[in-house]
């Protein structure tokens, strides 16, 4: 059974049905809605998972999917904003990655290991918003001890008795005793303070200096000592080196800013249960963790002309194979189970086709979705549409110098039209283009920008054609430019 903070992470996705995740990537992405229906329906199974009777839970495989289509079309973006929109942890590899040479049979593995990274990163964020506020309060106090340590005449001074015979003795109580002296010092000194917390929340301290006892970092030569592929129990061994290693501080001085941002890594570690975030992690991977396998093409097993089938890509197949389906691999955080992981697929498949797989990878990914090459049209509605827009972000950058950029209808129907051109001549790299063809259209202004005048820049359909004829026309800069 999952814990009651994985139980509240799923549960956000009861108020997602599949419509309102379409509805949602709809926001960042155009077009390719069978796509979108298709993960829309595996995250929801998530949740529906949860629901099922305990006694066929765990029977219940996830949906993984492998989406077909030419690069640029939104496969990655897809599956990148579904996990950021049911708040798992994600992770992308390169499949190709695994056809290196030096490659060995447990580096598919480290997939996981950086799924459980990911999840490591997700819980600690979400910790260490629960308890900023709280850390933020006792920095403030840890700085304020720094910058007016406690003067002596605010300590309270040993009791003084006199003796029958006359002679001075002193007697020291546990908690001294307080004169009228002592009390006023202490009264001022709580004053002042009062008055340095309000100038150091409101930042008029930053230029402040204080003294730090900064722990130090042990050695990373360890990392080294750990081949790739080592043996069970031999990812750790970095880790253990590093423990044993006695740990060393210094005293640094730096300014208020910097002093603040290493006190609270300093109260946000003794905050959080580094035990209970582990587990959490953990359960997050196994429960709610997206691995996105791109270019799983590059390993489809390809005929030779020996008619028989490359071993390495095929032998890379067979590694993933028992990942997939569901297994259990060891961590640095302890071992996780891979049966109920999300695994998003993805190739051009320009040469290779998914039958290319072996029949064992492709019965674990039982739904395939085509995604369809972008058009000219298609160009036009991701430069207006999405709230990431191309011509928005370009717009931002422009503004903050102070100017402003805007587009004309005639300049995005101008922008789109170089840009399917210029797939259509060369290699057809999709949405990506854009980005080629945006930077190169305004290079000079963005460049000019700082020294130059504020005047508006209106880019239409005549100042397109102007700065990008040249490109356009000559071949041999199209290809190398665009």
């Amino acid at each position: 059974m999952a814990s009651p903070r994985t139980q509240q992470a799923l549960a956000k996705l009861a108020d997602l049905t599949p419509r309102q995740i379409v509805h949602e990537l709809d926001r960042y992405i155009v077009g390719q809605g069978d796509a979108k229906r298709a993960v829309a329906i595996a995250l929801r199974n998530r949740w529906r998972r949860q629901r099922a009777p305990e006694s066929i839970r765990d029977e219940i495989s996830p949906n993984n999917i492998i989406l077909v289509g030419p690069t640029g079309v939104g496969k990655t973006e897809i599956a990148r904003r579904l996990a950021k929109l049911a708040g798992a942890p994600f992770v992308k590899v390169e499949a190709s990655k695994f056809t290196e040479v030096g490659y060995v049979g447990r580096d598919v593995e480290s997939m996981v290991r950086d799924l459980v990274e990911a999840a490591i990163s997700m819980v600690r964020d979400d910790r260490e918003s629960e308890v900023e506020e709280l850390a933020s309060e006792r920095v403030d106090e840890r700085l304020l001890d720094l910058l007016l340590p406690v003067p002596a005449d605010t300590v309270a001074q040993p009791e003084v008795q006199t003796a029958p015979d006359d002679e001075q003795v002193f007697f020291v109580s546990g908690s001294g005793w307080v004169t009228k002296e002592v009390e006023a010092a202490r009264d001022r000194h709580q004053r002042t303070r009062d008055k340095l917390k309000l100038l150091l929340r409101a930042g008029e301290l930053d230029n402040r200096e204080v003294e730090l006892e900064v722990r130090q970092n042990a050695p990373v030569m360890f990392d080294m000592m750990v081949p790739q592929g080592a043996p069970d129990g031999m990812e750790n061994f970095s880790d253990m080196l590093r423990e044993m290693m006695p740990k060393r501080s210094k005293k640094r001085t730096v300014k208020v800013p910097e002093a603040r941002r290493i006190l609270m890594d300093e109260e946000l570690d003794k905050l959080i249960d580094q035990d209970e975030l582990v587990t959490d992690a953990l359960e997050r991977v196994e429960q709610m963790g997206i691995i996105f396998l791109d270019e799983i093409d590059k390993i489809a097993g390809q005929r030779g002309d020996t008619g028989g089938p490359d071993v390495s890509r095929e032998g890379v197949q067979r590694d993933l194979l028992p990942i997939v389906e569901g297994s259990t691999v060891s961590t640095k955080y302890g071992n996780v189970k891979t049966d109920h992981v999300l695994f998003v697929a993805a190739g051009a498949f320009h040469v290779s086709k998914p039958s290319d797989l072996i029949p064992e990878l492709q019965g674990r990914f039982p739904i395939r979705v085509e995604l369809k090459p972008l058009t000219e049209a298609d160009f036009v509605r991701i430069m207006t549409e999405p709230e990431n827009a191309l011509t928005k972000q370009y717009a931002a950058l422009v503004e903050s110098e102070g100017a402003s950029l805007t587009f004309t209808a005639d300049g995005v129907a101008e922008i789109a039209r170089t840009a399917a051109h210029a797939n259509d001549r060369m290699e057809n790299i999709g949405a990506r283009r854009l980005h080629t063809v945006m930077t190169t259209l305004l290079e000079d202004v963005l460049y000019e920008l700082p020294d130059g005048g504020k005047e508006p820049v209106n880019v239409d359909a005549a100042m397109v054609k102007r700065r990008l004829e040249k490109v356009v026309e000559d071949e041999d800069l199209r290809r190398y430019i665009l």
